[in-house]
């Protein structure tokens, strides 16, 4: 199938954004919607990005976002209610509206992000709703073509997981941690820009669920103390027994921001990694230590090399 353009919905965001780089990097024609203009003027940069400021939850808004566009790619997602937004409104409903939107307007394939160990029968409602987001783009039944990316946590330059452990790390000598033994299989946000970006058109990914994760497990614990070594910090790290655990995260999610809720703690009872090996898109994952100590430390230059280097396959 041949993609010549693609509008990405929650394409102002840290994914979307280099999805948005590697798709143009391709030659793609790329179409950014986004709710505030100012949040995505960043990728103007790109010669062939597009921002159209739209409101996806309104079904004719939708319909012009994706009139005349090949594909259409799906990252919205929330970890926590904010404003109107829920995570019944953001996981399952958006998803539906977008599905029938793609039928509508001719959208030959949809890309959807979903969610490692989303499940009906998963401990949180974030997992929960995944899972019945999924269905939904499932009923397509290839009206249009479909595929589901499932990632581990994502790391990489602008993250908000391990650069929230770095601000952590900066100004407290001692990090009471809940879920301290959770486990993750962190995945570079540039590896699921380019597995998202092979997949466009791809016959072999239609009506396919890819997990993607990176080649190496962590406990929550062992994340944060690999973030405090890399900025040269010595922290005492406390586990938290569950109560204390549970009551850490109605603090933080009481708190602007929601650091942390106790859905989220939830989400952390099931492993977030991965049972089988990357899925074949022609590369390997790359490691966190070989990306995460340069953005850390702030050297945004070489981080920078290291993404150029990577699309070069060197």
């Amino acid at each position: 199938m041949d993609i010549e353009s693609v509008c990405i919905i929650g394409g102002s965001g840290f994914v979307g954004g280099a999805i948005a780089e590697q798709a143009t990097f391709r030659g793609l024609r790329v179409r950014v919607v986004t709710r505030s203009a100012p949040r995505a003027r960043r990728l103007l940069v790109l010669p062939t990005v597009e921002l159209m400021v739209a409101n996806p939850n309104d079904e004719r808004e939708l319909e012009r976002c994706l009139d005349d566009m090949d594909a259409a790619i799906n990252l919205v997602g929330i970890l926590a209610p904010s404003g109107r937004s829920t995570l019944r409104s953001a996981h399952v409903e958006l998803p539906r509206k977008i599905t029938h939107a793609c039928r509508n307007s001719g959208v030959r394939h949809l890309l959807h992000m979903s969610a490692l160990a989303a499940s009906p029968t998963g401990p949180s409602e974030y997992l929960r709703t995944k899972a019945e987001g999924e269905a939904e783009v499932r009923k397509a039944a290839g009206e249009p073509e479909w595929t589901i990316f499932r990632p581990s946590v994502i790391f990489g330059e602008g993250d908000r997981f391990l650069n929230m452990f770095a601000t952590l790390v900066k100004l407290f000598p001692v990090i009471p941690l809940g879920g301290a033994q959770a486990k993750f299989q962190p995945v570079w946000v540039e590896d699921v820009a380019r597995a998202f970006v092979d997949a466009l058109g791809s016959p072999r990914a239609f009506g396919q669920a890819y997990d993607l994760c990176g080649p190496r497990v962590y406990t929550l614990e062992a994340l944060v103390r690999f973030v405090a070594d890399t900025l040269d910090r010595k922290r005492a790290i406390v586990e938290l027994p569950p109560t204390l655990a549970s009551l850490q995260a109605f603090a933080l999610e009481m708190l602007p921001g929601k650091l942390m809720t106790r859905d989220n703690l939830r989400s952390m009872s099931v492993p977030n990694v991965c049972s089988g090996n990357f899925p074949d898109f022609g590369f390997e994952p790359a490691p966190l230590e070989a990306v995460a100590p340069a953005y850390l430390r702030g050297v945004d230059s070489r981080s920078r090399y290291d993404r150029y280097r990577h699309y070069a396959g060197r």
